[in-house]
């Protein structure tokens, strides 16, 4: 259905480029240069994001966030490899099993707590390691932030790292909204991932004020030794490599990325705030990136989505839960229309009205 109001608060996706980032693709459209990564660009947006991550990371661009997390995983691992996941993540919910069609891994969904895994959770599937007949575990893969809007802490990452290291496996990040966690923690990209134990992140742009693009980033290059070959067989070695590349380098070049992240934050945190004592919401996690996970009573639904584009992600009877996700332009006129309509239609509904 069709909102009638021009915001949307289902996705981040759905919101257009940065202007800045669109300026970036303007300004690199001119002249030939060098195909498949071998340009100034691609060159200046790897350096912008070795200031973030360090050094001695690898970094390699994709196309799409699906790409990112299903090659990063594809990469370091094996047929007959099992990955470990929260049942919730968006890696085994709505990657259409590519996972296991590309990589050949078995996903393991284990129980998540506000969304997040946590070593109890995940220590019970770390088993039959050397038994012929089993599923050898491989990775641990974490979303930041969380499917359901919360951010894992530096501290949490680091301790779910360590125990994972020590079973022998490693630690993948899918962070596609890992700006906004950074954001929300106040501290540097690299402090939540490589430093805290990450071995490799899926590190997003598209929801972030970019038109196409993500980047897969190795921590430890032997890990990476390979990679370039898996990027080009799996279909995501961009021809004209620079318009992704740019788009990157104005992102991370700067503080674009920090600035983008943070507004979509406390556009969530606002609508967060107006709507938590409206009789009939009940906001179910605490409003940490920029999504708003509430419940509602089922017959508002589709009223309000009439009125505004959203996701229902549970819809049953009496209540249904709902996610409104704020972007790098939604504007606070933008929240206290739609929380004013939530008012009118959830409240109104729930006082009998």
């Amino acid at each position: 259905m069709e909102a009638t109001h021009q915001r949307s608060f289902a996705s981040d996706t759905h919101a257009g480029m940065h202007p800045e980032v669109l300026q970036a693709i303007v300004d690199a459209n001119a002249g030939h240069v060098m195909a498949y990564g071998a340009d100034p660009y691609t060159e200046k947006a790897v350096a912008a994001f070795r200031q973030h991550f360090g050094d001695d990371s690898e970094v390699f661009f994709v196309m799409n966030g699906s790409a990112a997390n299903v090659l990063s995983i594809a990469g370091v691992s094996a047929s007959y490899h099992c990955i470990i996941c929260a049942e919730t993540s968006h890696i085994h919910n709505d990657e259409c099993g590519a996972i296991e069609r590309f990589a050949g891994a078995r996903m393991i969904p284990v129980p998540s707590v506000g969304g997040k895994l946590t070593i109890e959770t995940v220590r019970p599937q770390i088993r039959s390691v050397g038994f012929e007949h089993a599923s050898q575990p491989r990775m641990v893969t974490m979303t930041q932030a969380t499917e359901t809007g919360t951010v894992y802490s530096i501290e949490e990452t680091r301790a779910l790292a360590d125990f994972v290291h020590g079973q022998g496996l490693l630690l993948h990040m899918d962070g596609s909204r890992v700006a906004n966690a950074a954001a929300h923690l106040d501290a540097p990209l690299r402090s939540l991932t490589g430093d805290a134990g990450v071995d490799v992140l899926s590190f997003g742009g598209t929801k972030n004020g970019m038109m196409i693009g993500e980047a897969v980033v190795f921590f430890d290059p032997k890990l990476a030794t390979d990679f370039k070959y898996v990027r080009k067989q799996g279909l995501q070695l961009a021809s004209k490599m620079r318009f992704i590349s740019a788009q990157f380098e104005a992102l991370l070049g700067g503080d674009l990325w920090l600035r983008s992240a943070s507004h979509a934050n406390r556009m969530a945190q606002l609508l967060s705030s107006k709507v938590s004592d409206v009789r009939g919401v009940e906001v179910l996690f605490p409003t940490q990136a920029n999504g708003v996970f509430a419940e509602i009573p089922t017959p508002c639904v589709v009223p309000l989505q009439e009125e505004f584009h959203f996701y229902c992600f549970d819809l049953t009877a009496p209540t249904s839960k709902v996610r409104w996700m704020a972007a790098f332009d939604t504007t606070e006129g933008d929240v206290e229309a739609f929380a004013a309509a939530i008012e009118r239609i959830v409240g109104g509904y729930s006082a009998g009205g």
